[in-house]
């Protein structure tokens, strides 16, 4: 039954249109990925789908049965309103049936006549039919299922963050049930456990949707078909997201093989008809320009955008580049407690976690912007520290991009530099000159890595770096991150991009930190492998394949068994030249050696504080000698 049908749309806001000419048609049973880059329109097509907003030319039309309904990305909620009745407004047409099924049985009771009884068991049927009878049941399944617990059921809608508004706005819409359903970045404040409920949800709906959404991993196990949108039309794709990748890339290389080809036959035609078009054969001349003059030029497939992202050569930092012996924070509890681990010089360490969880807290904690209550973190030799926030709250609002990137203490650095460096993250024109407030949350975020790279840092600690970033602006991301020679700690819910990005995953359940060495779905089938799995160990964690390695670290998710470290042909430690481990060797016992002479020099000992730091400063430099020389043994006999 097809539901929904749009042909010839237009909306346009100013010189240019934003699309032009569009048209689709969904159908009962579609679950449709709509994909574009940031500023295409996607939100914009959306809104005219739920009629609220108007094309400038085209129709669209619905039966009248069929309800259609919008999440947006900015709902707006009222906050007088508790959490529960919140959600429970999507359900309001079943709340109607019941007290109209109420009043029928009450008017039965005092008078009964046939069409009483008759609507009577239509309503009831209804509300069978529609789990109308177990109403609060569906409410309460739905608020848990994205991150809600019941305590918070009965609290007003005004005492929660916009991120927790904007999921009760989602409960509310998949409560509603419409036939067509509508969702714009539906995952954008979920974590990873809620996104994987969603999933299942929407797997088994009844409705039709659109779905637009930067999570790949999303799009990959909801969708069955992928819209492409570009200004003048809507490219179809059956199939995931996955899928739509493979099917565009071999398209455009059927496209650019047809173009070429007509190129070659207008050349071969244009030669013949320059050489006879006086001559003999001058009638054929003339049918071959007439030919010409229908030919339709073939238009190639354009890529989108992938901005070239580059993070520079950094400063080499000491092997060991965070170490974290036994610490605790929390606030009003502890998020996390007893957490040893140990970062070494180039691994990428995404940290997991359901929201409120601690992983900011982390993070901040580990680079020393948090105290820890107790423990202490120490950091390596020659680390330098580039911090991503979330919110961005460091960046003054009201100074131009050129000013934001430009690095600290260095004046002699032109704008037409930082003008170059912009452009590598995708910021190019008068956008380098706009106020930061005034940029999109896109365009902050690619200028805030772009400060980034700036500083040149070798350890970059990111957290959610890729919340307003598009899937193309994604993909430029990860590949420079595997690009980095330094070292990388980073938050985020985007499952497909710790894939491509980690090398080591620390994921925060129940109070406790548990380190996977490989990526995400390296961690996912190990927990897959290995159910049911007891663990009675304590909250430490420790780097995966180094000689320090606790209880709770945990080996590869490809690992075959619990002896992999001893298998013959299984390294210890990422392939290096010994010669490069004799170098950073001596230069540690020579930063040893410094140590000692300090802390046998008395005047030291009168200075408490500059004591314990030399004190910290040797043990780690002790720290990164013996996992050197471990290093170093292990190359020779390997080579």
């Amino acid at each position: 039954m097809i539901l929904l049908t749009a042909r010839d749309l237009t909306r346009q806001f100013d010189a240019d249109p934003v699309f032009a000419g569009l048209g689709l048609e969904i159908r009962s049973g579609d679950r449709v990925g709509l994909v574009g880059p940031n500023g295409s329109g996607k939100t914009t097509l959306l809104k005219l789908l739920a009629r609220l907003d108007e094309p400038d030319t085209g129709v669209l039309e619905t039966p009248k049965s069929v309800r259609v309904g919008l999440l947006e990305q900015q709902p707006d909620p009222q906050h007088d309103r508790t959490l529960w009745d919140e959600a429970a407004l999507g359900l309001e047409w079943l709340f109607e049936l019941q007290r109209e099924a109420e009043t029928l049985a009450e008017h039965i009771a005092r008078e009964t006549t046939d069409a009483l009884l008759r609507r009577y068991d239509t309503v009831h049927a209804t509300l069978e039919q529609n789990a109308g009878f177990q109403i609060d049941h569906r409410v309460c399944e739905v608020l848990e299922g994205l991150g809600f617990a019941q305590p918070e059921f009965t609290r007003p809608m005004s005492t929660f963050s916009g991120g927790q508004q904007a999921r009760a706005s989602l409960a509310k819409i998949l409560l509603a049930d419409p036939d067509v359903m509508l969702l714009d970045e539906p995952t954008n404040h979920l974590d990873i456990a809620a996104t994987e409920w969603l999933e299942s949800f929407l797997i088994r709906a009844r409705p039709a949707m659109i779905l637009v959404s930067h999570d790949r991993f999303f799009l990959d196990k909801v969708v069955t078909r992928i819209l492409e949108l570009r200004p003048d039309r809507l490219d179809t794709y059956p199939g995931n997201f996955t899928d739509y990748r493979k099917q565009r890339a071999q398209r455009q290389e059927r496209l650019g093989k047809v173009a070429r080809r007509q190129q070659n036959l207008v050349k071969r035609t244009e030669d013949f008809i320059r050489k006879n078009q006086y001559g003999q054969k001058h009638k054929q001349a003339a049918d071959r320009i007439r030919k010409l003059e229908r030919l339709e030029d073939i238009e190639p497939l354009d890529n989108f955008h992938v901005p070239p992202m580059t993070f520079g050569q950094p400063a080499r930092s000491g092997e060991i580049v965070v170490e974290a012996l036994e610490i605790t924070k929390g606030f009003t509890e502890p998020l996390f407690q007893d957490l040893t681990l140990r970062v070494e010089r180039g691994q990428r360490l995404g940290i997991l976690g359901p929201n409120g969880s601690g992983k900011t807290t982390l993070l901040r904690t580990l680079i020393g912007q948090l105290e820890p209550d107790r423990g202490r973190v120490k950091l390596g030799h020659n680390v330098d520290i580039a911090y991503f926030d979330q919110g961005l709250e460091a960046i003054p609002r009201n100074i131009d991009l050129v000013e934001v990137v430009r690095p600290p203490g260095q004046p002699d650095v032109t704008p037409g530099q930082i003008r170059s460096l912009l452009a590598r993250f995708g910021l190019t024109g008068d956008i380098t000159l706009q106020a930061f407030g005034n940029c999109s949350g896109g365009e902050q975020c690619k200028a805030a890595l772009a400060k980034i790279a700036a500083t040149n840092p070798n350890l970059m600690v990111l957290d959610e770096p890729t919340n307003h970033l598009d899937l193309w602006a994604r993909d430029g991301l990860e590949a420079a991150l595997c690009d980095f020679d330094g070292t990388v700690l980073f938050v985020t819910h985007d499952r497909y991009f710790i894939d491509q990005v980690a090398t080591h995953v620390l994921v925060i359940e129940d109070n406790r930190c548990r380190l996977y060495e490989g990526n995400y779905s390296q961690y996912c089938r190990f927990h897959e492998n290995n159910q049911p799995q007891t663990d009675t160990s304590g909250t430490s964690a420790a780097a995966v394949g180094t000689s320090h390695s606790r209880p709770d670290s945990i080996p590869p998710a490809n690992a075959a068994s619990d002896n992999d470290e001893t298998e013959p042909g299984k390294r210890q430690f990422a392939y290096r030249k010994a010669s490069e481990l004799e170098a950073d060797i001596a230069d540690a016992e020579a930063r040893k050696d410094e140590l000692e002479e300090l802390m046998a020099d008395p005047d030291i000992h009168r200075d408490a504080q500059r004591m314990q730091l030399i004190i910290t400063d040797y043990e780690i430099v002790k720290d990164e000698l013996e996992m050197l020389i471990a290093h170093w043994e292990e190359s020779i006999e390997r080579n």
